[in-house]
């Protein structure tokens, strides 16, 4: 049984969680991964969200001397796609007050993974991807305007 202390801090937790949402800020904008190696662009699309990568810090492979490709994606006609423009976020549906589940695309690997992502505050968003209920992720930085 809940004591009246218990009741008292599940209820504050129920009222502050939607306030810190509410002060998080939107997750529409450019976002500076943890690494500083890639901007994305977050949008609202189709109900939910959509990321893009749109500036990276190397955008020429150096063994090429040509522009990035998703060269780890194990679709060959995939795997020739520019970098720059590449979609990460897809079915991203709301899935709360500033949270949205859905799959991510990782580049690094070449594999598409359950993702979530969450404004944290107003200039950080959390991006999670998952494999069973494993899940690993990064923080994202607002890039400056």
């Amino acid at each position: 049984m809940i004591s009246r202390f218990g009741f008292a801090l599940v209820a504050a937790a129920l009222f502050v969680a939607p306030l810190k949402a509410q002060e998080a800020g939107e997750a529409n904008g450019i976002w500076l991964t943890q690494a500083g190696d890639a901007r994305v662009k977050v949008s609202k699309c189709g109900g939910g969200l959509c990321g893009v990568v749109v500036w990276l810090r190397q955008p020429i492979d150096p063994n090429t001397g040509k522009p990035a490709l998703d060269d780890k994606n194990p679709n060959p006609a995939l795997a020739r796609r520019p970098m720059i423009g590449l979609p990460l976020f897809s079915e991203m549906r709301p899935n709360g007050p500033a949270r949205w589940s859905g799959q991510i695309y990782n580049a690094d690997d070449g594999n598409t993974y359950a993702s979530n992502v969450a404004v944290t505050g107003p200039d950080t968003l959390r991006v999670e991807g998952c494999v069973g209920a494993l899940c690993g992720g990064e923080t994202w930085t607002r890039a400056q305007r």
